[in-house]
């Protein structure tokens, strides 16, 4: 079972991406099936509540992102970063005092007073969080990945050699038939 996101794509399943090697971080999306986490007013409003919680800067907040969900979705700096500039031409957000070169930003009154009345909404967002941070736990796909790599490893090594007759493929593929078909009746 395949899901994905638009801005920081995130595959879930035994084959996903996750952080690094496909999927799963901004910018790195595969294109195939997918579906977004937020809208970009949906973004808006949990990097706006992410903000009023603690003054951050982008990298922060794609960060906690990320965290919050288990490293199943983290959005792209290039959906963050034009979205900041955006809460704070709204009055949402404005830039804070800190140290480094970084800008920091942190919630106005207006910010605040936007997110009393979104309450409800903001619940439901960060609980898709939640949900996505707990499908990855149960669905960690390490071992499977191990595995797939290592039969591609010896599919690539056995069918590379200059004996492979019809018969061999036939009867590999079978073999490869019979563990899909018991994969697929497990309970």
């Amino acid at each position: 079972m395949r899901f994905g996101m638009g801005y920081g794509a995130w595959t879930d399943g035994p084959f996903g991406g996750g952080r690094h090697g496909g999927p799963g971080r901004g910018g790195h999306e595969g294109g195939r099936g997918r579906r977004r986490v937020f809208d970009g007013g949906e973004l808006k409003l949990v990097l706006l509540k992410l903000i009023a919680d603690a003054p951050r800067h982008g990298y922060d907040l794609i960060r906690e992102i990320e965290g919050l969900s288990g490293g199943g979705y983290a959005p792209s700096p290039g959906v963050v970063y034009p979205t900041l500039t955006l809460l704070g031409d709204m009055g949402l957000i404005e830039e804070h005092q800190s140290e480094g070169t970084k800008k920091r930003f942190a919630a106005t009154e207006a910010g605040r007073d936007h997110l009393a009345e979104v309450a409800a909404q903001l619940d439901e967002l960060f609980a898709r969080l939640r949900k996505l941070a707990d499908h990855r736990e149960r669905t960690d796909g390490a071992p499977i990945r191990r595995a797939m790599g290592n039969l591609r490893q010896v599919l690539q090594h056995r069918l590379m050699r200059d004996d492979v007759s019809e018969d061999t493929l036939h009867e590999v593929a079978a073999l490869i038939d019979d563990a899909a078909r018991k994969i697929e009746r497990m309970k």
